[in-house]
């Protein structure tokens, strides 16, 4: 098996800080650099903060196509059960997948403080594009033009593959199927921020998570971010928001 060296900026984070944690999770194809502004932040708050990197990501596009939703999520599992470990409340933070993970660890895990999700993909896909996707499989194909840097700042890069993998794009799609039966089990607090435009993921999903979770949701729009919104021009109202969420739903 070749083994892939970490992108620089996609290594995972794990600071020991204050009692109050925050997991951090980043998206399909991405890393936690993608994260990265809202995790120094939170770091620099004295929060303890773990922020991993997903199997199959942050290295070589190669290392993903064997992976898939039960990889991700044992991966974010085993984070929580870390930070929970060593704090007496956590926060979930998640970016598009990211946030399809934060839903399907907060739904499982009802003691989780409040959950922050940015741009989430919670609605089943279109059943058209996974049509073609599976086309794209039987003939054998294994990757498709790459979904990463949806950003509206020219000066900002996701450090992101750039390809999308198509089995482990099947998987996840399968995994949004069985979180709508999780959804209505969410009952915490919930800060959901939402780009009006888009690329990746359909701004409809907020509205689908918003009329489906069980608990108090408060939304914001990104109006001058795309899809990656905490590397664009919104980021420090993402992270401001975000902070301000964390001391108000562990106080």
């Amino acid at each position: 098996m070749t083994t892939y060296a970490v992108r620089p900026g996609a290594e995972a984070v794990s600071v020991r800080g204050s009692e109050v944690g925050v997991l951090v999770l980043h998206g399909f194809t991405g890393s936690p650099q993608t994260m990265q502004p809202v995790t120094d932040a939170l770091v620099a708050e004295g929060f303890s903060v773990e922020a991993p990197r997903l199997p199959g990501h942050g290295t070589e596009m190669e290392d993903m196509l064997t992976t898939g939703f039960d990889d991700w999520s044992a991966a974010v599992e085993a984070a929580h059960a870390d930070l929970a470990g060593r704090t007496s409340s956590v926060v979930v933070v998640g970016l598009s997948m990211g946030g399809t993970l934060a839903a399907w660890l907060t739904a499982r895990q009802p003691e989780i403080a409040g959950a922050v999700l940015v741009n989430p993909l919670v609605a089943p896909i279109d059943p058209a594009m996974l049509a073609m996707v599976e086309e794209m499989v039987q003939a054998g194909e294994t990757v498709a033009p790459g979904i990463g840097s949806d950003i509206a700042d020219p000066d900002a890069v996701e450090n992101a593959y750039p390809g999308t993998p198509l089995v482990p794009l099947q998987s996840l799609a399968a995994g949004v199927v069985s979180l709508q039966t999780e959804l209505p089990k969410i009952s915490c607090p919930v800060l959901l921020m939402t780009s009006a435009d888009d690329h990746v993921v359909d701004p409809s999903n907020s509205d689908h998570l918003a009329a489906t979770v069980s608990g108090p949701v408060e939304r914001v729009a990104l109006e001058r971010s795309y899809h990656v919104a905490t590397l664009d021009y919104d980021k420090q109202l993402i992270v401001d928001r975000t902070i301000d969420f964390v001391r108000k739903v562990t106080a």
